[in-house]
């Protein structure tokens, strides 16, 4: 068909034919790399498993000890899960690496004859003829790790979380207050001496500890003082962390100073005599890599939710404008704004969170890039707050239950008590820590009189709660009359429900 065209028009058609095939040929729609799947692999490349808890099974142990929060359960679990995995991949490719041979397939055939090779290699920095030219020194990670911020309110459990975890995971766990830190050469702590305390957490453990996870409690407090500085002055305790958690964030070698070891008693000998003692003492130094190292940051970030605010919001003008309260429009002053809100803000602003808003908030980009995963808790309601008092593994009822029962007494709590307390402790703040407060200043009295007296059986009502009346108290012997009090309470509130 082409030789009957012209011979210009055949020229221009086989050289269509040509560009398509070269086009067909460089043209990709699939990713150039891709990871070996667990079932191509052979068993051998992989790490044995460390006996690490799925995302699912994590989330359920973190419900018998946390309320709600059921997003950053969930982000918590898969982050945790993911890292080492992560972990164990790169591990296992960088033995393939390290333990590769490149000259035992140039040497395979000197073994079918009868001479022995002298094993006289050229110099380890020049490259073989069938290898690329550019290869790496050092073996390059598979997956990057995905550091995690968790923001929420003081008392939604950010802290109780990071600890459960700590206990569920056979893994090193470091627990830092940002508080104290501040940038290298000023009075307070080096950003170092989280490792230090991940180093300790694997009992001086070099090799465990670049692979545990670092938890750094009040990170809010490091964000950029701008209001408080001046250009003379440096912020040394806010920017200065930041920029020094920049490179252990993402991946460095950390120098942490080592604590000598005791000296370990002599081995006996064979004849029953005890050798000399030799003084084994750890390193001066040791030399940790945060490539395997996971970060996760935490902070209440009060006043975020009022930057978040003002991004959110869109002003309108007119008679039928939807005008915000006066205790919502923080900015307002005690004046009505010019230009209001269109919407009311909802319950939880901080789920609208965007890495625009904690640069505004006071932290450099170059921080907040190197946190990818950015989770919230949402305020404790009153149901939370009631399963916090009564549902959870060492919860508060259950805890002074068990402190009056050192005492020999039983003290018992009413259902109309319970929820009053719950009540007060919403109008109050502060989360599960306002329920704390709530409760030990309405135990005092009785923790103060029980002791030592005669008193074996305590009844706490609405009343009591309320400040109405004293707890009620009841000697030995006095089992019968308490139960049948506590029982009329009960139906009490039954009957005013009903």
């Amino acid at each position: 068909m082409i030789s009957r065209l012209p011979h210009t028009w055949r020229v221009h058609c086989i050289w269509q034919v040509r560009s398509l095939r070269v086009l067909s040929r460089t043209l990709q729609t699939q990713t150039r790399y891709e990871y070996a799947s667990r079932d191509d692999q052979d068993d051998s490349s992989f790490l044995p498993r460390s006996g690490l808890a799925t995302p699912r099974q994590l989330v359920r142990y973190l419900d018998e000890y946390v309320i709600g929060q059921d997003i950053a359960k969930k982000v918590l679990s898969v982050a945790v899960f993911n890292h080492y995995t992560r972990v164990r991949a790169n591990l296992a490719a960088f033995g393939d690496e390290s333990n590769a041979d490149p000259w035992a397939e140039a040497n395979a055939d000197d073994a079918h004859s009868g001479v022995s090779p002298a094993h006289l290699h050229p110099h380890p920095q020049r490259a073989l003829s069938h290898q690329s030219p550019l290869q790496p020194r050092q073996p390059v990670s598979l997956f990057e790790k995905s550091n995690v911020l968790v923001i929420g309110p003081t008392g939604s459990g950010k802290t109780l979380l990071a600890r459960t975890l700590a206990r569920v995971l056979d893994v090193p766990f470091s627990v830092s207050d940002a508080t104290s830190f501040t940038q290298a050469g000023y009075v307070g702590e080096d950003v170092d001496m989280c490792i230090q305390r991940l180093l300790q957490a694997a009992n001086w453990d070099s090799y465990r500890a670049s692979t545990g996870i670092v938890y750094i409690d009040e990170v809010d407090k490091i964000a950029r003082k701008s209001s408080s500085t001046t250009e003379s002055s440096r912020d040394v305790g806010g920017e200065g962390v930041q920029q020094a958690l920049l490179r252990m964030m993402e991946g460095s070698v950390v120098t942490v100073q080592g604590k000598p070891a005791p000296l370990d008693p002599p081995a006996p000998t064979a004849r029953g005599r005890g050798s000399p003692a030799v003084a084994q003492q750890r390193p001066d130094t040791f030399h940790i890599d945060t490539s395997n190292v996971l970060f996760i940051l935490s902070g209440a970030f009060v006043g975020l939710d009022t930057v978040v605010k003002r991004r959110v919001s869109k002003g309108s003008i007119g008679f039928t404008a939807n005008l915000a309260p006066k205790d919502e429009d923080s900015d307002s002053k005690g004046f009505m704004p010019f230009f209001t809100s269109n919407r009311r803000s909802s319950e939880n602003l901080l789920e609208m969170i965007e890495p625009a808003d904690l640069v505004k908030y006071g932290f450099i980009p170059e921080f907040i890039s190197r946190l990818p995963t950015i989770t919230t808790l949402s305020p404790l309601s009153t149901q939370d707050l009631r399963r916090i008092l009564t549902d959870v593994r060492g919860s508060l009822i259950s805890q002074y239950t068990a402190l009056f029962g050192y005492s020999g007494v039983e003290i018992r709590f009413t259902t109309a008590s319970i929820d009053q307390i719950c009540l007060r402790a919403v109008e109050r703040g502060g989360g599960a820590r306002g329920l704390r407060g709530i409760m030990e200043s309405l135990l005092l009295d009785a923790m103060y009189e029980v002791p030592g007296s005669n008193v074996r059986y305590v009844l706490i009502t609405e009343d009591v709660v309320l400040g109405k009346s004293p707890a009620i108290y009841w000697m030995r012997g006095d089992g019968p009359a308490f139960w049948a009090a506590w029982a009329d309470e009960e139906q009490r509130v039954e009957r005013h429900q009903v």
